[in-house]
């Protein structure tokens, strides 16, 4: 189901819901491979077709748009990085001196707007005092009174320059509060953006980080995939050589070396979908070529699986989800513990995301359910975190189960998935390992329909 979602380009909007952050940027990353994977091949056949003659090279007109670039001494793109070139200043004074002539800028207008509302203030204030002034000496008629109107004239040129002088020591001081005002303000904008050039800086630091932990994400899963590949090729040379010794001690050898259980072993001499009672060794099969040879590795191959009914592209209702289940996936033993009867705890029915939540709401991290997806042909597990939950899809459509886009390891049974990752976590980046199983919690259980 992985590799067709690049094949088509296309995935549907309600599977991409379900998957996590990891996986969609896994998803992302494979397209993108497909996508340049095409590219290159378009473009190779292009330049056989012209090789061959069977397309005529392309012409470029003299009208065309075009780019070209300014080489060097050396015939390569000449560039030039500010700071490293001769006579340039390093690029830490260059910042320096940007930043402190935009604060001093910034700080000049604020303190042009300052004085002018100052100045506006200072002269409002003085004409109207002078204003009143006049208006005292006039209402008490001290001129009429006076004998000397000389006196009087001198006294108003008097009293008129006291006022200028004090508005000129006004303005004085209002000049000297506004500079000061200035180059405080001055500093605070070099701090700020200083501030933002630091925050910046940390961002990207934050950006290079992240990309140094995705791109190890990607070493551990290529590492994981050479792993699982060298394990197929030793599948391999073993099932030769088994097959060259003829018999079924070699394959019994063959699964000893591997470290497979009695029930993998008996699955592949019978070719059984699922678990199930061993046929002799000695009983003969029809249609093969000696009818009284014992059950060897070609009889295996004279068998057949048939199926009893057409599975869907994709689930389109819950009962086709339970002839699923109770067709192709009992006979496999999924969802009971290893060699037992008994359906495993973790074991949960066709429930809803929001119900999984639910039953893993009040339990510590790592406990985890295994429900039946409405999706895809296959499971959901549901993960607690310490704070939320996860949801990985588990791919049950073949004849193995794996978790979908996260981890290329591929199980025989569903029991063994979730055994395997109670010791492996699930991704690098969240570290999750399965620890306490989520049981059921009304009665009866939510997958009595599956078992009926």
């Amino acid at each position: 189901m992985l590799q067709q979602i690049p094949h088509d380009m296309y995935i549907d909007p309600e599977l991409l819901t379900e998957l996590s952050d990891v996986q969609k940027h896994i998803l992302f990353y494979k397209i993108r491979e497909e996508q340049l994977r095409r590219w290159r091949e378009h473009e190779a056949w292009e330049a056989l077709a012209q090789a061959e003659g069977l397309r005529p090279p392309k012409v470029k007109r003299a009208s065309d748009k075009h780019i070209q670039w300014l080489l060097g001494a050396d015939g390569e793109v000449w560039v030039w990085i500010m700071g490293e070139g001769p006579g340039d200043k390093p690029y830490e004074e260059i910042s320096e001196e940007l930043i402190a002539e935009r604060a001093r800028l910034q700080a000049q207008r604020e303190a042009e707007e300052l004085w002018r509302q100052k100045e506006a203030e200072i002269t409002n204030k003085f004409r109207d005092a002078l204003a009143n002034e006049k208006a005292r000496i006039l209402a008490e008629r001290w001129k009429v009174e006076m004998e000397d109107r000389k006196a009087a004239k001198v006294l108003e040129e008097r009293i008129h320059e006291e006022f200028k002088r004090k508005e000129e020591e006004e303005r004085k001081r209002g000049e000297e509060q506004i500079r000061l005002q200035e180059e405080q303000r001055a500093k605070e904008l070099y701090w700020t953006l200083k501030q933002a050039q630091l925050q910046s800086q940390a961002s990207e630091k934050e950006e290079r980080e992240w990309e140094e932990q995705l791109r190890r994400s990607k070493a551990a899963d290529e590492e994981r995939s050479r792993r699982a590949q060298r394990a197929r090729d030793e599948y391999r040379r073993l099932s030769l050589r088994a097959i060259q010794k003829g018999t079924v001690a070699g394959l019994s050898f063959m699964f000893q070396d591997l470290g497979q259980n009695h029930e993998q072993e008996a699955r592949l001499y019978h070719h059984f979908p699922g678990p199930g009672p061993p046929l002799p060794l000695s009983m003969p099969v029809r249609g093969c070529a000696n009818e009284h040879s014992s059950l060897s590795l070609s009889t295996v191959c004279c068998q057949t699986s048939v199926r009893t009914w057409e599975r869907p592209l994709r689930p389109v209702s819950r009962e086709v989800i339970v002839r699923w289940f109770k067709e192709e996936q009992l006979p496999r033993q999924a969802g009971f513990e290893r060699n037992t009867k008994s359906i495993a705890p973790w074991f949960h029915g066709i429930i809803s995301r929001e119900d999984a939540e639910d039953l893993l709401e009040n339990m510590t991290e790592g406990a985890f359910l295994v429900r039946i997806s409405e999706k895809i042909w296959g499971y959901t597990l549901s993960y607690r975190l310490q704070k939320g939950f996860k949801h990985f899809l588990v791919d049950a459509s073949g004849d193995f189960y794996s978790f979908l886009g996260v981890d290329p390891n591929r199980h025989a049974t569903l029991t063994d998935l979730i055994d395997f990752h109670k010791e492996e976590i699930i991704t690098v980046s969240g570290g999750e390992l399965l620890q306490e199983p989520c049981g059921q919690r009304d009665s009866p259980p939510d997958y009595h329909l599956l078992f009926e």
